[in-house]
């Protein structure tokens, strides 16, 4: 099972049914989500996840809303009578929020069940070991900005990208990523998540340092096949006695450990040198 599935498992058992408040909530999030439509004044929402239709089946069935559930292909649907619910209206065969401001000052609890309900409604997020990235999907702009200042209200910050065929939010962001679950009620996936996400941190400051010291002893071996080719032209053109006795150790070790810096072939010399000036 994916990280998406196991989120949306662990969020569609989350034992608040008996509150038709915050399902009622929940229901709208779901009817302004991209797989939810209106036909023949019928609203049908379809998915692939058993777990999400029967949470979808559960809330309909709590607030005495009839449905009916069929299976087409590898998606089940269900179609129900358009609810009657004063924060969303019916414009050209679409569900658009309405009432905004009274949403916008409802209780946290009913607002978070709104965003629950569109990520089951439409949304996905990446296995967090490969990338991160969670989206959702809306139906219409007005759902969309809807969701995006409702998700500002609740202090998690997201993108929106609108084109022709798509209206999406997306959070690329590990830390908001995890508020988001957090605020969806997904708190075994949101230590999954923290895991996977330390973990990968760890291993990117390993790899930093490791590229960094990589860098540095390419410099240190680039400057040293500098000094090595000027130190044997020196000895060619008969011009090496010349040099003092310190800057003659200093060469000769050079030549023989050609992947010290310059202070650590100070180190070895008789008496060390302390400080190389480069």
């Amino acid at each position: 099972m994916s990280f998406s599935s196991n989120v949306k498992k662990e969020i569609g058992t989350i034992n608040n049914l008996a509150k038709k408040e915050q399902i009622k909530y929940e229901l709208i999030g779901y009817l302004i989500s991209h797989n939810s439509e209106i036909s023949k004044n019928k609203i049908k929402y379809s998915t692939e996840s058993d777990y999400n239709i029967n949470r979808f089946s559960k809330i309909l069935s709590n607030l005495n809303i009839e449905h009916n559930i069929q299976i087409s292909g590898n998606l089940f649907v269900i179609t129900a009578k358009v609810p009657k619910i004063e924060e969303i209206k019916i414009e050209n065969e679409n569900i658009k929020i309405c009432n905004e401001e009274k949403l916008y000052n409802e209780k946290e609890e009913n607002r978070r069940a709104i965003i629950r309900g569109v990520f089951l409604g439409a949304g996905s997020i990446n296995n967090p070991q490969n990338k991160y990235h969670l989206e959702i999907s809306f139906s219409n702009k007005t759902n969309l900005k809807f969701a995006a200042n409702l998700l500002k209200l609740l202090q998690i910050n997201s993108k929106t990208l609108i084109t022709k065929d798509k209206c999406s939010i997306y959070i690329k962001e590990g830390e908001e990523i995890s508020k988001i679950l957090a605020l969806m009620g997904a708190s075994n996936a949101v230590m999954k998540f923290e895991d996977i996400r330390i973990e990968r941190e760890m291993r990117g400051k390993i790899n930093r340092l490791v590229n960094c010291e990589t860098a540095n002893l390419n410099k240190t071996l680039n400057a040293a096949v500098e000094q090595i080719e000027a130190i044997q032209k020196l000895k060619r053109e008969k011009r090496f006695s010349k040099l003092n006795e310190n800057l003659k150790e200093m060469a000769e070790l050079r030549v023989e450990f050609p992947d010290l810096s310059l202070t650590e072939l100070g180190k070895k010399a008789n008496p060390p040198v302390r400080k190389i000036r480069s």
